[in-house]
């Protein structure tokens, strides 16, 4: 009783106490102090967020009854040029002594919702179906989560880094975390934040000193090590010294140039600022060169000066992305479609930003430059690279430029180059109108030379047609083995001319330069 009586004193006092505050609490506010801060907090607090076109258990829609032209449209152009896998492995369709194409696909999968065969009797028969239906429901989804109007909270990237925060490279999710990112719940955030970041973060986790990419696991040589140790002299600071942008006063601009560049080019400039958050005291300069280059709109009107298509694979991303809507105004969906067929669509033409001026000037070709801030500057040049090779060649320098070649297709047939011996068309890598006077002149600077791949069969294909290309077979020596990119993309790509095909972007990764020969001093005399 002693104890109990004890206890009830003790804590009186306090719940005495937290009434009293409780009270002035109340009584502060029945006062109503302060109304014009609470006037704004009110309006603040009422704003709500747009309700989404669609939630999140209602994603997934047939694509002839998709709520969203686009996905409409591809739909349509799917059944335009897929053939029925079931037809096109029997001869049923084919009478004597007539080629015959198979019909294409008419029937849309109840499953995933694309259209997968020409007949619901085909689809039922075809057993192989089932191995890439979940792969194909799943992009399904994913393509209407883009376009469902809800906050895409994983494209909300965050700011300059703390030079005490290290950062890992193991893969997207260690790097998310320590990168402070917003978390990613659900593998669908994982998969839009992947596609909208493999671009800069392949290249920056390629170059930087913490990067997974070493010697002891082998993907690194010797040769390569001595390259990417020169490079990193430019990107880091000396150890013990704070990596701030006060730090880079003195150092010299990186330069990257990315060679046939399309969907990397409509990147919006914030999402490549992240490579510059991984590098504080670093300058950037980065040159999109290629014939699919996505151009600036003129100012003073809407007309592109390219070619417009719509729904390019990162065009969605880059729309819903975390930015200005000054610099980057919401256009209304279109509901034409240009299909992927073997050669992927040019991308549609780039907002117009207030520093954006033309350089076709300095260049001699449609190019604009952008110097978005202090620490990155864009240029863009709608161009073959041979076509402006000679403007750069003589100042490139291995501690400060580099390359890079994302999935460029150097084991593809040529389809305007036909060799005149047997008349076949000749690979990529060995044509005069795409990539067989580019790779020599590359090879030549003595600079390094990074290249993706969106599979392992695009990987093995380009390397095999490297090692036996004229001009390059033998003049190469290896800075990384080729093998999987830890920040390739997560999200398939789905062709249009066959759902069968898909791929993930920057599935791959690996890197050559020019071979060095070292000359020796003889130092015996000898007449003869």
């Amino acid at each position: 009783m002693a104890s109990s009586l004890i206890r009830r004193r003790a804590v009186s006092p306090l719940l005495s106490t937290a009434t009293a505050r409780q009270t002035l609490i109340s009584a502060r506010q029945t006062q109503g102090s302060r109304h014009l801060f609470n006037f704004f907090r009110k309006a603040k607090a009422a704003e709500k967020e747009p309700a989404p076109i669609l939630s999140e258990d209602n994603l997934f829609h047939p694509f002839s009854k998709s709520p969203f032209p686009a996905v409409r449209a591809r739909g349509e152009a799917i059944q335009s040029l897929a053939p029925c896998p079931v037809c096109a492995s029997s001869h049923e369709h084919v009478h004597a002594h007539v080629k015959a194409q198979a019909p294409a696909v008419k029937f849309e999968c109840p499953d995933c919702g694309w259209p997968t065969h020409c007949t619901e009797e085909h689809w039922a028969a075809d057993e192989e179906h089932s191995k890439y239906c979940s792969r194909l429901r799943e992009v399904n989804e994913d393509e209407h989560d883009l376009r469902s109007g809800r906050k895409l909270r994983e494209f909300e990237l965050p700011g300059p880094q703390a030079y005490e925060e290290a950062i890992s490279f193991s893969n997207w999710d260690i790097f998310w975390y320590t990168r402070g990112f917003p978390s990613m719940d659900t593998e669908r955030s994982r998969r839009h934040a992947s596609k909208l970041l493999t671009y800069p973060l392949t290249i920056g986790s390629v170059l930087h000193q913490n990067s997974g990419l070493t010697l002891s696991n082998q993907r690194v040589t010797p040769e390569g090590s001595r390259s990417l140790a020169a490079l990193r002299t430019t990107l880091h600071v000396p150890p013990g010294s704070p990596d701030t942008e006060e730090a880079g006063a003195a150092k010299p601009q990186m330069r990257i140039f990315i060679l046939g560049a399309r969907a990397e080019s409509s990147l919006p400039p914030h999402v490549w600022e992240q490579l510059c958050m991984l590098y504080p005291s670093c300058h950037f300069h980065l040159y999109f060169i290629g014939p699919q280059v996505s151009l600036p709109k003129p100012p003073s009107s809407g007309a592109p000066k390219t070619a417009p298509s719509t729904q390019p694979s990162a065009q969605p991303l880059g729309s819903n992305a975390n930015q200005d809507t000054s610099e980057a105004p919401i256009k209304k969906e279109e509901p034409t479609y240009l299909p992927n067929v073997y050669e992927p669509p040019t991308p549609s033409p780039i907002a117009c930003l207030k520093r954006t001026r033309s350089s076709v000037e300095l260049y001699g070709v449609p190019s604009y430059t952008v110097p978005y801030t202090p620490q990155l500057t864009i240029t863009g040049m709608q161009a073959n690279y041979s076509d402006v090779h000679a403007q750069f060649q003589d100042t490139f320098d291995p501690y400060t430029d580099l390359f890079f070649l994302f999935s460029p297709g150097f084991g593809f047939p040529s389809p305007t180059s036909i060799s005149e011996l047997d008349g076949q068309p000749l690979l990529q890598i060995a044509s005069p109108t795409e990539w067989g006077p580019v790779i020599p002149a590359l090879l030549a600077t003595r600079c390094s030379i990074f290249v993706t791949g969106f599979s392992p069969a695009d990987v093995e294909r380009d390397i095999r047609s490297i090692e036996t290309a004229p001009d390059v077979a033998g003049e190469f020596e290896w800075v990384i083995t080729p093998g999987e990119n830890a920040f390739g993309s997560e999200k398939w790509e789905v062709a249009d001319f066959d759902p069968r095909v898909m791929v993930k972007t920057n599935w791959g990764v690996w890197g050559i330069r020019g071979k060095g020969r070292e000359v020796r001093e003889n130092s015996s005399f000898s007449l003869f």
